[in-house]
């Protein structure tokens, strides 16, 4: 059984203000970044246990968070099963790969996680670039768990976990049948959310693992696969983005603020707007 956890921030256990989580904003102190990237260390390091201690035998920890480099590992879990990645996207001789070592996977857990841009009443909401306004694949509008889901169906890995924020919770409840889901926390606003104290937290995520666990032995949860081709769309914020995108190969403009493509193959949902994904 090999699961791989792949961590944004915003959803994390005990973790309420947004200089916590966006810390490389002006006027955030070192100490509060600090009291952030601890709180996201520890979330992880409960979450890996209980995998571990549910069945998992190999498990890969990713951060993702504002491209990586949140952790320090040699502060994480010690334990040969557990392999980390500081950084989600790797180079493997020319090629950059994103998410390496998610292809032989079991399940993918979606840790952390936060509601699509444009979500009313979430904590700091975006899809993965805050330019980025509305992300549709197939007309419906999704958000980095539905891209990362999308992602992993094209190896036929399963997201059966999604662990973070109430109505980022709510949102993969809708969009992926059957997957487990931790909410420990809610938002009060934008930029501030409340929830059970931190150990809590860690403790109805363990749970929710080792649930997650058990529907990816036994197959309880599909792969997330639109129909292919897909198209994908982005409406941006400003007009000049949708202008500069519109350069990139086979990408139309529809409007003044929206771009899309249409790709033949799962990994390539956002290969062709920010080139993660697969050769």
């Amino acid at each position: 059984m090999k699961i791989f956890m792949l961590w944004d921030m915003e959803g994390v256990s005990g973790l309420f203000t947004r200089e916590h989580v966006w810390f490389w904003e002006p006027e955030t102190s070192e100490r509060v970044a600090e009291e952030g990237r601890s709180l996201l260390m520890a979330d992880m390091n409960a979450a890996s246990a209980a995998a571990l201690e549910a069945g998992a035998d190999e498990l890969i920890v990713c951060d993702t968070h504002h491209g990586g480099g949140n952790i320090r590992v040699e502060e994480m879990l010690t334990d040969p099963r557990v392999k980390y990645l500081t950084k989600s996207r790797a180079q493997e001789g020319t090629k950059t790969r994103w998410m390496p070592g998610l292809e032989d996977c079991d399940g993918l857990m979606l840790m952390g996680h936060h509601a699509r841009a444009g979500t009313p009443g979430a904590f700091l909401p975006h899809t993965w670039m805050l330019e980025w306004e509305d992300f549709r694949i197939n007309g419906q509008s999704v958000g980095e768990i539905g891209i990362e889901a999308c992602y992993a169906g094209y190896f036929g890995v399963p997201a059966v976990l999604v662990q973070g924020e109430e109505l980022g919770c709510r949102e993969a409840e809708a969009l992926l049948p059957g997957v487990v889901t931790a909410a420990v926390k809610r938002a009060v606003s934008r930029d501030l959310c409340a929830g059970p104290e931190a150990a809590s937290a860690r403790r109805l995520t363990a749970g929710k693992v080792a649930e997650a666990v058990a529907a990816a032995r036994r197959r309880l949860v599909l792969p997330y696969k639109p129909a292919l081709p897909m198209t994908v769309a982005i409406r941006m914020r400003q007009p000049e983005s949708a202008a500069a995108a519109a350069k990139k190969p086979n990408v139309k403009q529809t409007d003044e603020r929206t771009v899309e493509c249409r790709v033949e193959r799962h990994c390539d949902v956002v290969k062709w707007i920010v080139n993660a994904g697969l050769e």
